[in-house]
């Protein structure tokens, strides 16, 4: 159980591959303007990232060095076209939504570095659940800054929710305040810059008031003994 902990607090916290590993932040910055295209893009990626640990797993032990790389590459895009076609088929005004951002999912280095890291190296139960781990990490770093951009830029939270879920979900959409002009800022790419940097502050501070508050080891000294010579 330990070691499921260890893998846990690694993907979502210590070593979030948004938040710390700075990993695949193309895509992040760039579909985040909502809460739907946010999350539509952390599930793809998490799908994908679950399913290429689990694959690697099972094969690396089959699987010369020498070509690790490109066989590790051919099974994320098999991956990522399977999701791709089922996202097409599903939820396609989402689809039209990420555009060429889906695709690029096999090209995410947080999928690769998994693979090439943890799933080679490890056993099928590990490795997914550290997929699992450093996708919901990699989703929640996507809802929050797609929630705070939405909510600065255009006032709402799920606006488009349809697009993921079906018709049924545009009454999930939340107008918090109205919003006569959109705050452009926020929804354009240096807005997604600005509030990444905020996220990784926020984190920094937090961690720092928890190092601050662990009490610290006492250092033991030691103690010498002094010998006087006796005439």
């Amino acid at each position: 159980m330990s070691n499921y902990r260890d893998i846990a607090s690694q993907g979502l916290w210590k070593n979030n591959p948004g938040l710390v590993q700075l990993l695949g932040l193309c895509p992040l910055l760039a579909v985040t303007a909502t809460i739907t295209n946010a999350l539509g893009l952390g599930v793809a990626t998490l799908l994908v990232l679950v399913g290429s640990n689990i694959l690697v797993s099972l094969v690396r032990d089959y699987v010369p060095k020498e070509i690790r790389i490109p066989v590790f590459v051919m099974i994320i895009a098999a991956l990522v076209t399977c999701v791709q076609l089922l996202i097409n088929a599903y939820a396609y005004n989402l689809y039209l939504s990420l555009g060429i951002f889906l695709p690029l999912i096999v090209t995410n280095c947080v999928i690769i570095g998994r693979a090439e890291a943890f799933a080679s190296r490890n056993s099928l139960a590990h490795s997914a659940f550290d997929g699992l781990m450093m996708g919901l990490g990699f989703t929640a770093v996507l809802v929050v800054l797609g929630a705070t951009r939405e909510l600065l830029g255009q006032g709402t939270l799920f606006d488009g929710a349809d697009l993921l879920l079906g018709e049924w979900a545009s009454v999930l959409t939340i107008h918090v305040w109205q919003v006569d002009t959109p705050f452009l800022l926020a929804m354009l790419p240096p807005g997604a810059f600005i509030g990444m940097g905020l996220l990784i502050a926020f984190k920094n501070v937090i961690d720092s008031n928890v190092k601050a508050r662990q009490p610290k080891a006492e250092s033991v000294g030691v103690t010498r003994a002094r010998i006087t010579k006796v005439s």
